[in-house]
């Protein structure tokens, strides 16, 4: 096993989930490992059988999905419309691997892409169905966001990185109309009370067979907080028409549209900014999704009536 100091990364390959499926669960030591095609950066995934899979954090930060994913996941999966990963059992730390890592359910489908799916109206409205039952679960004792969380708090904490990705991009895009929107996110308020959120929301993490959104998966972000964050996919997967289904089945609100926007813009303008260079695909993506919100703020949707906010409170939430 060796270490990427740089990124504080272990290396994860076949060989080493085999020894720890052997060593730690021995009934499961004959079934095949094989590693999952796009197993993400956070996370590294095997299939483990026909049935289950093996998910191990690429770094320490990453693992308190660990702890949190096989006391919450249980706790939520009955009030969701839609199948979410199913813990079965919890790896110990050791001297090939330090961390704790997780033994799931297997949920058949292919990652959402617009070749993927049949009707990205249907897909976009299921999606937000999902939110809403997501921000509708009671709370108490729930994870919370922090002011440094990933997820689910303050746009700010971006606002020096967003910056230095405007200046990059400088002639690469409209920065102008880049700023306004940033600026516009961040003078955004949140003064609702916290609800759940996933975290990530990206195609990665929408599982889709036969045509149709069927698993939502990767709840390591889950906590409870600003659900802002879980609206940037309405900008890097849906397209006008159902953008607004979506927001339209949601109910959202124009300040946490604004936030959505932003965390979509961050992340897009980051991944421009940084790999453009090195990394054809994903600056690809990465550009696509800038101007989707270029254009789509140069259009500007138009207001929907209620608030995801009020809403979710009023069905259940807990502060």
């Amino acid at each position: 096993m060796t270490t990427n100091k740089s990124h504080d990364t272990v290396q994860i390959d076949v060989d080493l989930v085999t020894r720890l499926i052997a060593n730690q669960f021995p009934d499961w030591k004959n079934l095949p490992i094989t590693p999952v095609a796009l197993g993400g950066w956070d996370n590294r995934t095997f299939h483990l059988g026909d049935t289950m899979m093996v998910r191990l954090p690429s770094a320490e930060h990453y693992g308190a999905a660990v702890d949190k994913e096989p006391t919450w996941l249980p706790r939520i999966a009955p009030y969701l419309p839609l199948a979410i990963p199913t813990p079965l059992a919890k790896g110990r730390p050791g001297s090939e691997y330090p961390w704790h890592w997780s033994v799931y359910g297997w949920l058949d489908g292919e990652n959402a892409t617009i070749d993927s799916i049949d009707d990205l109206n249907r897909f976009a409205i299921a999606l937000a169905d999902f939110l809403a039952a997501l921000q509708r679960i009671d709370t108490r004792g729930a994870p919370r966001a922090t002011r440094r969380s990933l997820r689910g708090g303050s746009l700010s904490i971006y606002d020096a990185q967003t910056r230095e990705a405007l200046d990059r991009l400088q002639g690469d895009i409209d920065t102008d109309a880049a700023t306004a929107i940033w600026n516009e996110a961040l003078q955004a308020p949140f003064s609702a009370k916290r609800i759940w959120y996933h975290g990530d929301v990206g195609a990665g993490n929408l599982l889709v067979q036969h045509g149709e959104l069927a698993a939502v998966i990767d709840f390591s972000g889950l906590a409870v907080g600003d659900p802002a964050c879980d609206m940037a996919i309405a900008w890097t997967l849906l397209t006008a028409i159902s953008r607004g289904a979506f927001r339209s089945a949601l109910s959202v609100d124009d300040a946490i549209w604004a936030r959505g926007r932003g965390w979509a813009l961050w992340k897009a303008m980051i991944v421009l900014a940084r790999l453009t260079e090195t990394n054809a695909v994903e600056a690809g993506s990465a550009q696509v999704a800038v101007d989707e919100l270029l254009n789509d703020y140069r259009n500007r949707c138009p207001p929907a009536k209620s608030s995801v906010s009020s809403r979710a409170i009023g069905e259940g939430g807990q502060g």
